[in-house]
């Protein structure tokens, strides 16, 4: 793949990336900014003293204009990146089309460097958690991210190595058995964390986690959708031009 192709893919990685951030603002705005606001009630319900602390950003400005900004460049930046992750994992993680490696590449990542984190340390909405234990619960949920991507990386390595003997069947459930095996070890040798106020209203608490992993859903699986055939008509450009129902033009 020469440096044209990859910077092609690159600013369509980013496109897409908007693309799917758009889609995941939508989502974030439906569904997690009322959990949000109900949380932030809660927050100043049970607050100690009267003292009323000044918005230096309004939480109107927060919801709409911060909301949209964050995640749009979010989206942007995780689109440049994982397109040149497809660039590397392009023809070698299988013989599959543009388009299935986008999806392939976008799920894989999807679970590694978020669904996996999430199960051992799940997202928490205002007024859960200790201010001062933020820093151990960044780095443990960042340690418990690295993991998960080494270990979906190791996993892809022990399943190729064992293809040629035990064939692609066999060496693929063998490498997703490793990676749940190493991955269950790394939750059980991990310390847990549990600072929810007992009074918490439990519905909102999953109202809050399942918007937020819809959220981060919706932006993977948007991104790979987008990016894939973004790809497919950029690298298989007579494929894409013949399109499902017009022959693919053969040279004589």
């Amino acid at each position: 793949m020469n440096s044209t192709t990859v910077r092609n893919l690159l600013v369509r990685g980013m496109l897409a990336g908007l693309g799917a951030g758009v889609l995941a603002l939508l989502v974030a705005y439906l569904l997690g900014e009322p959990s949000v606001d109900d949380a932030i009630g809660f927050e100043e319900a049970h607050a100690s003293g009267h003292e009323h602390e000044v918005e230096i950003v309004s939480r109107s400005l927060q919801s709409t204009g911060g909301l949209a900004t964050g995640v749009l460049i979010y989206g942007v930046a995780f689109g440049g990146i994982a397109a040149l992750a497809y660039c590397f994992a392009l023809g070698r993680v299988g013989r599959f089309t543009p388009r299935a490696t986008a999806l392939l590449l976008s799920g894989t990542a999807l679970l590694a460097v978020y669904v996996v984190p999430f199960l051992k340390y799940p997202a928490n909405p205002p007024s859960v958690g200790d201010p001062d234990t933020i820093g151990k619960r960044t780095t443990l949920y960042f340690l418990m991210m690295l993991l998960s991507v080494l270990l979906a990386v190791a996993a892809v390595i022990v399943g190729k190595r064992l293809a040629p003997r035990w064939g692609t069947w066999y060496a693929t459930v063998a490498a997703v058995a490793f990676f749940v095996l190493a991955t269950g070890l790394a939750f059980a040798f991990l310390p847990a964390v549990n600072e929810v106020p007992q009074d918490f209203p439990a519905t909102l608490l999953w109202r809050f986690r399942t918007s937020a992993l819809a959220i981060q859903l919706t932006l993977w699986t948007g991104f790979g959708l987008i990016f894939g055939e973004l790809a497919q008509r950029l690298l298989t450009p007579r494929a894409a031009e013949a399109g499902p129902g017009r022959p693919t033009p053969v040279s004589h």
